[in-house]
C-alpha cells in the first residue's frame, strides 16, 4: 500500500488531483442531500432566488472552477496554493457538473427523467479521474517500458491504436466504453470488435445492405438494455433522487 501511495500518489502532480477528486465527489454527494432535503421540504434550506431568478448551483460552481483552474496555472502546481486550488477547482466541476443536464437542455431539468445525464456524467467522470490515480494514463502509455517510452516510434503508434479502437467504438454508439477506453485500451478493443448499436453511425454506414447484422445488433441491444437499464435506474434513483413523474398528456381526438 505504502508503495502504491509513493508511486501514484505521492509523485509530482498526483496529490493535487487526489484533493480534487475528493473534493469533486464529496460536492456533489453533499449538493444532492442538500436538494432531496429541499424537495422534501425538509431541513433549513431552501432554494437562493435574488430579484425573483432562482440561482442555481451550477453558477458559483463556474466561478469556483475559474477561480480554481486560473490560480492552478498561476500557482506553477506547486505547494499549498496548487492543493487550495484544486479543492476549489474541485468544488467548482462537482456544482457544475451535478447541473450538467440543465447546461444541456438549457431548461430546468434536474428532477425530470432527462436530469439523470448529470449522474451519469459525475460518476463517468469521478471513474476516469480514478482510473488517472490509479496509475493509468490516457491512451495506453502506462503499458509502455521506459526504453519503449523513449522510442517515439512506439509511442505515436501505441496512441494512435487506442485512439482509433476508442473512436470506433464511439462511431458504433458505445460511448462509455469510448470514453473508458481512452484510459484502458482493453476496454476500446471490446467496445470496437462488438456489434453497432442500432442507429448508430456504423450501423448506418455498414449495415445498410446487411439485413442480418442490422437484426443482430437490433436484438442484442434490446437484451442489453432490458438487462442493465433496470439496475441503472435504481442505482441512479439512490444516488441523484428519483425523477418526478412525467406529466400525461390527454389525447383529445
Amino acid at each position: 500500500m505504502g508503495d502504491w501511495w509513493q508511486r501514484n500518489i505521492a509523485e509530482p502532480g498526483k496529490l493535487p488531483l487526489l484533493l480534487a477528486l475528493v473534493a469533486f465527489v464529496l460536492t456533489f454527494v453533499i449538493t444532492r442531500v442538500v436538494t432531496r432535503l429541499i424537495r422534501a421540504g425538509k431541513g433549513p434550506f431552501g432554494n437562493v432566488r435574488a430579484g425573483g431568478v432562482h440561482i442555481h448551483h451550477v453558477v458559483p460552481g463556474v466561478v469556483l472552477t475559474v477561480v480554481g483552474g486560473f490560480g492552478s496555472v498561476a500557482g506553477g502546481g506547486r505547494g499549498f496554493g496548487s492543493a487550495t486550488c484544486a479543492v476549489v477547482f474541485g468544488t467548482g466541476a462537482g456544482l457544475v457538473l451535478d447541473e450538467f443536464a440543465l447546461i444541456l437542455h438549457l431548461d430546468d431539468v434536474y428532477w425530470t427523467e432527462a436530469g439523470r445525464k448529470s449522474v451519469e456524467v459525475v460518476a463517468l467522470t469521478a471513474a476516469l479521474v480514478g482510473l488517472v490515480l490509479a496509475g493509468f494514463t490516457p491512451f495506453g502509455v502506462d503499458g509502455l517500458s521506459q526504453d519503449e517510452l523513449r522510442d517515439r516510434a512506439n509511442v505515436i503508434t501505441t496512441v494512435a491504436a487506442d485512439f482509433v479502437l476508442a473512436l470506433v467504438a464511439l462511431g458504433k454508439g458505445k460511448a462509455r466504453l469510448a470514453l473508458f477506453g481512452v484510459i484502458v485500451p482493453l476496454v476500446a478493443l471490446v467496445g470496437a470488435v462488438r456489434l453497432a448499436r442500432p442507429g448508430s453511425p456504423w450501423a448506418r454506414r455498414f449495415y445498410g445492405r446487411r439485413p442480418r447484422a442490422r437484426a443482430r445488433a437490433a436484438l442484442r441491444a434490446y437484451h442489453h438494455d432490458r438487462r442493465w437499464s433496470g439496475p441503472r435506474r435504481a442505482v441512479q434513483d439512490w444516488i441523484g433522487g428519483r425523477p418526478d413523474p412525467a406529466p400525461r398528456t390527454l389525447d383529445h381526438r
